[in-house]
């Protein structure tokens, strides 16, 4: 019923964006159904139920899917944040769904997970990372796998620069799987923009080609919903980035130039985030939470 499938598609080859936060944004950013989610093209599926939420500190939005059609309304969160999980569970008991995956897109630098907090709070919950971030989980992908819930899937596809370990998930290609297709990015590509290279392993070089393999090879109506937005924005397309992203529109040498000379600040949460997340947040029990939960 819920299951990975460790495929291999014939995916093509493979090889913080930062800006002023919006504090004043309401953590239930947006509360509408898939169909009317800031597009006007027609969706040709009526299973999936899709939330988007957003965590003001860390600026991160956090998804909720799930196959309402099917009879025990299977769901996942993607990127779910530690100060966030009381709502995302009290949000999935008001529409009577079953939480059975909580994942994570890469190993985060600016929060801590919540899918170890989650799964204290609803032990059947199964964590799910990529294997190639190095970190805890219940399960690991790789490229090509697809995560089931009920009859609707997501596939895994490797985009690595960010961090070594980055995956976009993207709604499946079919007739029964909802169209448009929606691309959860990560870090890897931000609305106008995409994450930093700066550290934790990673490279513009891979960022560059990534994208342009794994993410602009998608049908350009894809929804691009990435992890993060600080100025307001809450959905992108394909076409679009491949038209306006002022980073990703460059070539390769330009977009590696315009990488190295950010001059970002020290994530300032890095200290504190990247070894909780290592393990799955609080799934290791045996380490501390404190300052996750006092920043």
């Amino acid at each position: 019923m819920f299951r990975i499938n460790k495929l291999r598609l014939p995916l093509s080859n493979l090889s913080s964006f930062s800006s002023q936060s919006q504090k004043s944004r309401p953590s239930y950013c947006t509360t509408m159904n898939y169909t009317k989610a800031a597009s006007s093209q027609a969706f040709n599926n009526r299973k999936l139920l899709f939330r988007q939420l957003f965590e003001k500190d860390s600026s991160t939005y956090t998804y909720l899917l799930a196959d309402v059609a099917h009879p025990d309304k299977p769901a996942l969160l993607i990127d779910p944040v530690d100060k966030t999980v009381d709502r995302d569970l009290s949000l999935v008991r008001e529409l009577g769904l079953k939480l059975v995956y909580a994942i994570n897109t890469h190993v985060h630098a600016d929060h801590v997970t919540g899918t170890g907090l989650i799964k204290t709070k609803v032990p059947s919950v199964k964590s799910i990372i990529a294997k190639a971030g190095k970190s805890k989980a219940d399960l690991h992908v790789e490229a090509g796998d697809q995560i089931h819930f009920g009859d609707l899937f997501l596939e895994v596809r490797a985009t690595p620069g960010h961090t070594p370990g980055c995956v976009t998930y993207v709604t499946g290609d079919g007739p029964d799987q909802p169209q448009p297709r929606m691309a959860f990015t990560g870090d890897a590509l931000l609305i106008r923009g995409c994450g930093r290279t700066d550290f934790q392993g990673g490279s513009a070089h891979q960022l560059y080609q990534s994208v342009h393999s794994q993410i602009f090879s998608l049908p350009k109506e894809t929804f691009i919903y990435p992890a993060h937005d600080y100025r307001g924005f809450t959905v992108s397309t394909v076409g679009e980035e491949m038209q306006y992203n002022p980073r990703l529109t460059k070539d390769e040498e330009t977009f590696k130039n315009i990488m190295e000379n950010l001059n970002l600040p020290y994530p300032k949460m890095i200290d504190i985030a990247v070894p909780l997340n290592l393990v799955c947040g609080l799934q290791d029990l045996s380490v501390t939470p404190v300052d996750a939960s006092s920043n």
